[in-house]
């Protein structure tokens, strides 16, 4: 769920269900996934390079390729070995099958939910799709690769608890994140640390001796989407950024504590408190609390993984 409604955490877009147009966004990413190259030709093949493909700038609105390799190489590969692992160990036959579907499902709802009500040629859908999912795919497919970003760089999916609040009608708390850690030189207990998703934040982590660590972290978020305006006809966007910064606490590279402020969707605090630290029975459930802009708190309780929890707003 976070994978495919993450778009949704963009301030400028709303988090309604009702507000998406899941049937309008099926038709447009289909359309220029079935017509990748009359799409690419209206924008430009040098400029669907350079912007989509090949880091060849740091400028904002020329650098669109960023989040393809960090979400869609890295993050969906990551997510599509995760799921095969995920139906191995729990004996479904043809895990593979299962894996793919899974892994394909969630990336074409990712496009669907960010086309929305656009109607026109768009080249996001085709660059992710045909090369940085794919790419991701096969990366990730090799055992020796998912090794050393599993043991060397320590990546984890540490995505915020989504919950459904029925009375808004909205998706609470959205979001797929992901996370690095790399050892420091003569430095045993410390940590290079990246925490990413629609944000970029750099910062340490310490390892403590029970094999708990916190890590700290700042950087930029996506805020808006900005349309940039150009003459080919193909839709062409960018983010505004703002500042955030993050608190996090693990054991073993599994998250159970984290606080972000700054945030997006007019928040300034995300508060996610994972399953294992409170415990209730014998259940051990997560909670967030979001504190809005205004002054407004939403909180959640989540139990499962596979499903969203329950959010409610406090005025």
């Amino acid at each position: 769920m976070n994978g495919g409604f993450g778009i949704l955490q963009i301030s400028n877009r709303s988090n309604r269900i009702a507000d998406i147009n899941f049937a309008n966004g099926w038709k447009n990413v289909t359309y220029n996934l079935s017509h990748p190259f009359n799409t690419i030709n209206r924008f430009g093949w040098d400029k669907f390079w350079r912007q989509e493909v090949i880091p060849s700038s740091v400028k904002l609105k020329q650098a669109q390729y960023y989040p393809n390799y960090k979400n869609h190489l890295f993050g969906g590969g990551f997510t599509y070995r995760a799921f095969l692992d995920w139906y191995r160990w729990y004996g479904f036959p043809q895990s593979t099958l299962w894996a793919l579907s899974s892994w394909f499902a969630y990336h074409f709802l990712n496009e669907v939910v960010e086309n929305n009500y656009y109607v026109g040629p768009n080249v996001d859908s085709i660059s992710d799709m045909y090369i940085f999912n794919t790419a991701g795919l096969l990366l990730f497919s090799f055992n020796h690769v998912n090794r050393f970003f599993a043991n060397t760089l320590h990546m984890r999916d540490w995505s915020f608890m989504p919950g459904i609040d029925p009375v808004q009608k909205t998706i609470e708390n959205i979001g797929q994140n992901f996370m690095i850690k790399i050892k420091l030189p003569f430095w045993d207990s410390w940590s290079y640390f990246n925490h990413w998703g629609t944000h970029g934040m750099f910062g340490l982590s310490y390892q403590r001796p029970n094999m708990t660590s916190i890590s700290f972290a700042g950087g930029l978020v996506a805020k808006n989407l900005v349309n940039i305006e150009n003459n080919s006809g193909v839709r062409e966007q960018t983010t505004t950024l703002i500042w955030t910064a993050g608190i996090f606490y693990d054991r073993e590279n599994s998250l159970l504590v984290s606080l972000i402020l700054s945030g997006t969707k007019g928040y300034k605090a995300r508060l996610n408190i994972y399953p294992g630290i409170i415990k209730i029975g014998k259940l051990s459930p997560g909670f967030f609390f979001n504190l809005r802009k205004d002054n407004q708190a939403v909180m959640g309780l989540h139990f499962f993984y596979l499903l969203p929890g329950l959010a409610g707003r406090i005025k």
